[in-house]
């Protein structure tokens, strides 16, 4: 494995154990196959970047932005690369999953 791979490998560990309040809250419903029997990751390197949540069986990467991302172009260029790899990536704000999180697990 390349050093990039370890170096992703582990920033991902560091990311699972210090989650924010909005990926804590969406992992609660996402965790242990809870939604509709499907299995979700967290922190899931892809490519150069770690998307938030993954489904590897539905090629889906969900992103949780604070509002500091508003459109930026790093989001894109991280959205682009991710389904280069194969996958759909949603993006919710973190404020959705606190106001509206049966509209987000929909």
């Amino acid at each position: 494995s390349t050093m990039t791979e370890k170096r992703l490998t582990h920033l991902a560990r560091k990311l699972r154990n210090q989650p924010t309040e909005a990926e804590h809250r969406l992992w609660q419903h996402l965790r242990a196959s809870q939604l509709e029997g499907t299995k979700f990751t967290r922190q899931h390197p892809i490519g150069d970047f770690i998307a938030d949540f993954a489904c590897r069986s539905l090629r889906l990467a969900i992103e949780l932005d604070g509002g500091q991302h508003s459109d930026s172009p790093t989001d894109a260029g991280r959205t682009r690369i991710i389904e280069a790899h194969g996958y759909r990536v949603i993006r919710f704000w973190n404020n959705e999953v606190f106001e509206n999180l049966d509209g987000v697990l929909t």
